[in-house]
């Protein structure tokens, strides 16, 4: 019998390690830009059918336990379950939404936090690494959102269920590799949105309150302090929440720094590279020791695997860690530098077409071209 199960389902079976065959029916090169963990590829075309060497092919990676089908959005991996039901196998289930549904998997994280006022949500976009937060006051029941997603409603309830009403929203820089929600959801909530006062250069359309560097917001008693870190971007800002924990934006990672090309250009990449260099050792590793980092993306492979951290657990590392540890807050100006610009890895699928989205220049209202768009891992880190 063919079953529909939801992205979220998959994600519960792939996390308790249920023993099942994943069979990704997308055509290979899809398939190798992209992938749920643990898949196998098996292109399939419904005109054509299920061939007798597929059907081998599937019969060795299967061997009599159940089958999980995906494909893009649903239209293809149903009829492949259902060839596969009729050649006798009798545990199949199809991800009806496939890896659409796979790029829209959410999980909300809790981080810990040194007082009992200060509440703090990491909201991880599962595929993508992408990651927002929910930073509020216990007391005031306020919170404000930073970087969201496009999928706004994320937001909505991560602060609702932390007993939390949005009173703002920021973004911490105009984003590469997904559709900011950030705009959005401010309206759709009817509370201001803040980028850098920066954006300005970059042509931003979308209406904003700038924020300088040193300026603080305030939401209750907990003050979010604004730092300029050009670099990744020219208006990219760090967020400072109560001198203990740092929104980095994609300034500083856990494994990494930011790129610096997505803005600049190959031509000018070393001078985004020197800014990036500046912010770092001028400003995030002049904070103490303890401060907590709280990137904006993590790093998902390209066969969807964390390279560090799990799913629904906090991603974060304290600074002096990372001082310690990440080679590139080691190297000097020259070799920072020379670094950043000799081997930047694969641009993020589509980025100038989210970029121009993002500064308001275009506009996509059609839901499957906003989630072509988005397709594949984030691919921001240096």
């Amino acid at each position: 019998m063919v079953k529909n199960i939801t992205a979220e389902r998959l994600a519960e079976q792939l996390d308790a390690d249920e023993q099942f065959t994943l069979i990704d029916v997308r055509p290979e090169d899809s398939y190798e830009a992209w992938h749920v963990r643990d898949a196998e590829n098996v292109p399939y075309d419904p005109d054509e059918g299920l061939s007798e060497d597929q059907l081998n092919e599937v019969n060795a990676l299967v061997d009599g336990g159940p089958v999980v089908a995906i494909c893009g959005s649903g239209i293809s991996s149903t009829p492949f379950a259902f060839d596969l039901e009729e050649h006798g196998y009798d545990d199949v289930s199809v991800v009806t939404s496939g890896m659409e549904g796979w790029s829209k998997l959410y999980e909300v994280v809790p981080i810990e936090t040194s007082g009992d006022d200060l509440v703090v949500r990491q909201v991880q976009r599962r595929a993508k690494g992408c990651l927002g937060y929910v930073v509020g006051s216990k007391e005031a029941e306020e919170a404000a959102v930073v970087d969201a997603t496009r999928q706004t409603d994320q937001f909505k309830v991560a602060a609702q269920d932390a007993g939390l009403s949005i009173s703002r929203v920021l973004d911490t820089h105009v984003h590469a590799d997904h559709i900011s929600g950030g705009s959005a959801l401010a309206e759709e909530v009817g509370v201001p949105y803040h980028l850098g006062d920066a954006a300005s250069e970059r042509g931003v359309e979308y209406e904003y309150e700038p924020l300088s560097d040193g300026d603080v917001v305030d939401v209750g008693d907990v003050e979010i302090e604004v730092l300029h870190t050009p670099g990744h971007t020219s208006e990219m800002v760090n967020y400072l929440v109560d001198g203990e924990l740092l929104l980095t934006g994609d300034t500083l990672f856990v494994d990494s720094v930011g790129r610096t090309e997505l803005q600049f250009g190959e031509e000018d990449a070393s001078r985004g590279a020197e800014l990036l260099y500046d912010s770092l050792h001028e400003t995030v590793l002049d904070l103490p020791d303890d401060t907590t980092i709280l990137p904006g993306h993590l790093t998902v492979t390209s066969d969807g695997r964390y390279e560090n951290g799990s799913p629904g657990e906090p991603l974060e590392a304290r600074l002096g860690d990372l001082r310690e540890e990440l080679d590139f807050l080691g190297l000097d100006r020259e070799a920072f530098v020379e670094r950043l610009t000799e081997d930047a890895p694969e641009k993020p699928p589509n980025y100038e077409s989210v970029i121009a989205i993002n500064t308001g220049k275009d506009m996509v209202d059609d839901e499957n071209e906003a989630t072509e768009l988005e397709l594949g891992p984030n691919n921001c880190a240096a």
